[in-house]
């Protein structure tokens, strides 16, 4: 399988390989694997070592960390350009820091450590994009924090669907599908399951949206932003 044919979307979508010239990101791909996950299959583990950089292809991932009870927190929701396990792009990196696991069928180009570090060498872009990028997660985590002393749960939620209908959504006749559970819904925008089900069961009745086991579907996005 040539790659670089197959690789235009990373591309675009992925901030690492900003800058980079067509010579860069011809070295930067052919030097990649393509990887094959089945769905709820750990990418990486919390603790331990950072011996992969991902980037996903195809599919859809979460990114998580568990509570001292054992509750899932969501970080992230990766869809194809995500970039996964950053911190492998260091040359004596700490262990992972959250775990990321597989929700469909997903499709990954892959680097090892070794790999990844002569190519950071070779194009000193990919360093600093890392940064950008970890700055960008960061800038994230904080406007979420935010959002929870300043805005209500219906915002909070309203928020979440419409970032990952824009991110991960599947424009259908119907509206705009994103496969996700209300449990994974309710950790993204931080308010309990009990919440987010009884917003959505509210939104349903009112048109806003349809839910399925697995899936929610937006039937008039812009009714959410106002919420």
């Amino acid at each position: 399988m040539r790659i670089a044919d197959e690789v235009d979307v990373c591309w675009t979508n992925s901030k690492l390989f900003a800058g980079l010239d067509d010579t860069a990101l011809k070295k930067v791909f052919e030097a990649a694997h393509v990887r094959h996950f089945a769905p709820k299959v750990n990418i990486t583990r919390r603790g331990h070592r950072p011996d992969h950089l991902f980037l996903m292809r195809r599919g859809r991932a979460r990114s998580y960390i568990l509570s001292e009870s054992g509750s899932e927190i969501v970080l992230l929701w990766a869809v194809p350009g995500t970039v996964l396990g950053l911190v492998s792009l260091l040359p004596n990196p700490p262990t992972y820091m959250a775990n990321a696991t597989t929700v469909t069928e997903c499709e990954f180009l892959e680097w090892d450590h070794r790999t990844i570090r002569i190519l950071a060498d070779a194009y000193p872009q990919l360093t600093e994009n890392s940064f950008r990028l970890a700055l960008h997660y960061l800038g994230r985590y904080m406007k979420r924090h935010a959002s929870i002393m300043t805005e209500s749960a219906e915002s909070r939620l309203a928020q979440t669907l419409l970032q990952l209908a824009s991110e991960a959504g599947q424009v259908k006749p119907s509206g705009i599908a994103i496969d996700i559970t209300n449990e994974q819904l309710s950790s993204l925008a931080d308010i309990s399951f009990f919440t987010a089900a009884r917003i959505l069961s509210k939104w349903e009745r009112d048109r806003k949206l349809c839910k399925e086991r697995g899936r929610v579907t937006l039937l008039a996005p812009e009714s959410l932003m106002a919420a």
